[in-house]
């Protein structure tokens, strides 16, 4: 008995080990990767318009400072002034394209139809922090471009063709809040 005790001890320990090493590896196996992405992400942040203003807003809400969410507005913010801001428990429809720093697209809305045409349904406690930071900042009827640093989409993950330490960047439409969640 004491042999099969001391020997499920030793395959624990062998996993645990094995676990904390592969941390590590993927670290080294992705440096040239994360170091390109963390490139792409200082180039976006210092992108400039033609008048030599900054290009992207730095979103950093009260909740998680120094997030480091990029965003950009293609709309004029003035006409969406006083629509309604998702919290993140709201239920929100929007339209979305996503790729990674090299111009490989990975998903997007536009070939749903389960909730009208292109629409994407969800809460944004249920998708990555970075969209979180990003629609709880865009009232109904914003169009933006996001940059969502790596640390804040799926780290050290992969997910279908997202490698780890992926920067990933996406045009988003709010286009309604199908259920709004009001603070207690």
């Amino acid at each position: 008995m004491k042999k099969i005790l001391l020997f499920a001890i030793l395959l624990i320990s062998s996993v645990i080990a094995v676990t904390s090493c592969s941390d590590e590896s993927t670290w080294d196996t992705y440096k040239e990767w994360r170091e390109t992405n963390e490139q792409f992400y200082q180039e976006q942040k210092a992108l400039k318009n033609s008048d030599n203003t900054p290009f992207y807003t730095e979103l950093s809400p009260n909740w998680l400072p120094n997030s480091g969410v990029l965003i950009h507005y293609f709309n004029d913010r003035s006409l969406t002034e006083g629509n309604l801001v998702p919290l993140v428990t709201s239920t929100v429809d929007v339209k979305y394209k996503g790729w990674l720093c090299n111009d490989v697209a990975f998903d997007s809305s536009y070939t749903t139809t389960t909730y009208g045409d292109s629409i994407f349904r969800t809460m944004p406690s249920q998708t990555i922090v970075g969209w979180q930071v990003a629609l709880t900042n865009m009232a109904v009827g914003d169009s933006a471009r996001i940059v969502i640093p790596w640390s804040l989409a799926y780290g050290t993950e992969s997910t279908g063709s997202i490698l780890p330490f992926s920067d990933l960047v996406f045009d988003i439409k709010l286009v309604d809040i199908y259920s709004y969640e009001s603070q207690q």
